[in-house]
Order: structure tokens, then C-alpha cells, then sequence
């Protein structure tokens, strides 16, 4: 397995990797006899663990965690970093080339996310580029504790996928992996947020070359004001200030004197 080299941005964790690099990394990992996180991190995320210590510590203890933010892009190269735009990626954008790729390697996925009714379009459109993948889905909407959670991993571990699609946005979904983790029978998991509701275009992520900028937040801030307006611009503003602090505070750090620097030479 390729090791790849670890980003740290706010005492967060990601990985230098590129989409073809993480695509061939689920399907190797799907291939192996243990359990795999595969994390992603955007602005959003930085936040969430910066307040919450259990978010941080799942994303710092994946196994692999790719970059799902420009801003993040921006805050590692402030910090030192070479990162260019390979190395972000968003679902929506390689989710196909993921699912042929399971379907050439026999790799199976389960689908579970979105509204009802997202995951079967969800399946029909990824039938029409991997005909033969063996692909199953429920969706997000059900009680994550007691009966009616115990029912969906019963029917996730009868159809005993591959890789296993978690998408119920942040930190929810990491959540439920936690503390579901040794009921589930797969190899890896996968929490993507709202993938499958842009996939489908039950949510309008915005024109390509807005996109393409990782300006798509804009589109969603439009179309959402009311409930996504603390998200994105209040958390964007908070990340924006902690980067540019974190950046000040070690460009101005005091170096020590030449005297000091005599002082302490070993002889």
C-alpha cells in the first residue's frame, strides 16, 4: 500500500494525494481483511475539530484523508506546504470513475445517504457507466440508535459490502461510524457528506466554473441562505482567522541570537 505524505493544517491531519491515487487506495483497501477509514476535510471540517476533540482524533486516526476544500488548500500552503488543485477533490466529480473501478476489481458498494429515493437514482445512474457493479443503498432518513438503526446495518450485513458510502454531512456521519464501527460487516468506510445529492442533482451544486474554484459554497449559500448562512460564512471568516494567526504566529516567531545559538554548540 502507498504511503502518502501527511498535511497538517490546525492540528488536523490530510493527505497529499490525488484523485486517481485515492480511487486505486479504496479499492486495495476493499481487497484487504481489515477495516479502513478513508476521512475528507474541508473548512468545515478544520472547524468541527477544532472544537470537538473526538471529530479531530477520528480524522487524525484514519487511515487516509483527502482533501475536500480550497481553503484548506490556501491554509497548508500558508503553512509551508506544496499542494496544488490535484490535490483537492470533491465526490461528486470522481464518484463514477470509483465505481468502475470497483466494478473491473469485483469491489461492491453500499450506498447509504440522502433522502429516500436519492440512493436508487443514485444506483441507476452509476448502473449506466458500471453495469455489472454490485451496488446496494438506503437512505439517510432513520433513527441512527435502537430498532430502526439495528434493522439498517442488519440489511447493510447481509448484502456484506465493500466499501460502505456514508452520507449524512458532518460531523453526523463520523459519528455513527464510531459507534457502529464493530457491527459492520465491510472494509472500508467512507463518510462523503451530500455526494450523492449533488450526484443526482437533487441539490444544485452550481455552474463548472464556479465549481471548479471551490466557489460551489456560494451557489449553496444562494439557493440556502437561512440554514447555511453560519456555515459558510461565519465558518468561513472563523477559519480565515485561525489560519491567519496561526500563519503571523510562526512567521514572526523569534529566532534565537547568534550568542544563544554559540551557546548551546556541542563541542
Amino acid at each position: 500500500m502507498q504511503v502518502f505524505d501527511e498535511v497538517i493544517v490546525l492540528n488536523t491531519r490530510f493527505h497529499k494525494v490525488t484523485v486517481c491515487e485515492l480511487i486505486d487506495y479504496i479499492v486495495q483497501s476493499a481487497q484487504a481483511n481489515k477495516k479502513t477509514i478513508v476521512s475528507n476535510v474541508n473548512v468545515r471540517a478544520i472547524n468541527f475539530a477544532r472544537q470537538l476533540p473526538w471529530y479531530r482524533q477520528f480524522i487524525n486516526g484514519s487511515d487516509l484523508v483527502f482533501c475536500d476544500g480550497f481553503g484548506v488548500l490556501l491554509g497548508a500552503n500558508l503553512n509551508g506546504y506544496c499542494l496544488c488543485g490535484d490535490h483537492r477533490m470533491t465526490c461528486p466529480d470522481y464518484i463514477e470513475a470509483l465505481a468502475t473501478a470497483c466494478e473491473r476489481d469485483h469491489i461492491s458498494l453500499f450506498l447509504l445517504a440522502g433522502q429516500p429515493g436519492v440512493t436508487d437514482r443514485a444506483i441507476e445512474k452509476l448502473k449506466q457507466v458500471a453495469p455489472n457493479l454490485r451496488v446496494e443503498g438506503h437512505h439517510g432518513y432513520f433513527a441512527k440508535t435502537g430498532a430502526e438503526n439495528d434493522q439498517v446495518i442488519e440489511q447493510i450485513n447481509q448484502f456484506k459490502p465493500d466499501v460502505l458510502y456514508v452520507g449524512f454531512g458532518m460531523p453526523a456521519q463520523e459519528r455513527w461510524i464510531l459507534d457502529n464501527l464493530e457491527r459492520i460487516e465491510t472494509r472500508v468506510f467512507l463518510p462523503l457528506g451530500a455526494c450523492l445529492d449533488f450526484y443526482t442533482g437533487s441539490v444544485y451544486r452550481g455552474p463548472r466554473w464556479l465549481t471548479d474554484r471551490g466557489f460551489e459554497w456560494v451557489t449553496r449559500l444562494v439557493t440556502e441562505p437561512r440554514r447555511l448562512w453560519e456555515r459558510y460564512l461565519l465558518g468561513n471568516m472563523v477559519f480565515l482567522y485561525h489560519i491567519l494567526t496561526d500563519y503571523l504566529r510562526h512567521r514572526v516567531r523569534p529566532q534565537p541570537s547568534k550568542l544563544m545559538q554559540q551557546r548551546v554548540k556541542p563541542r
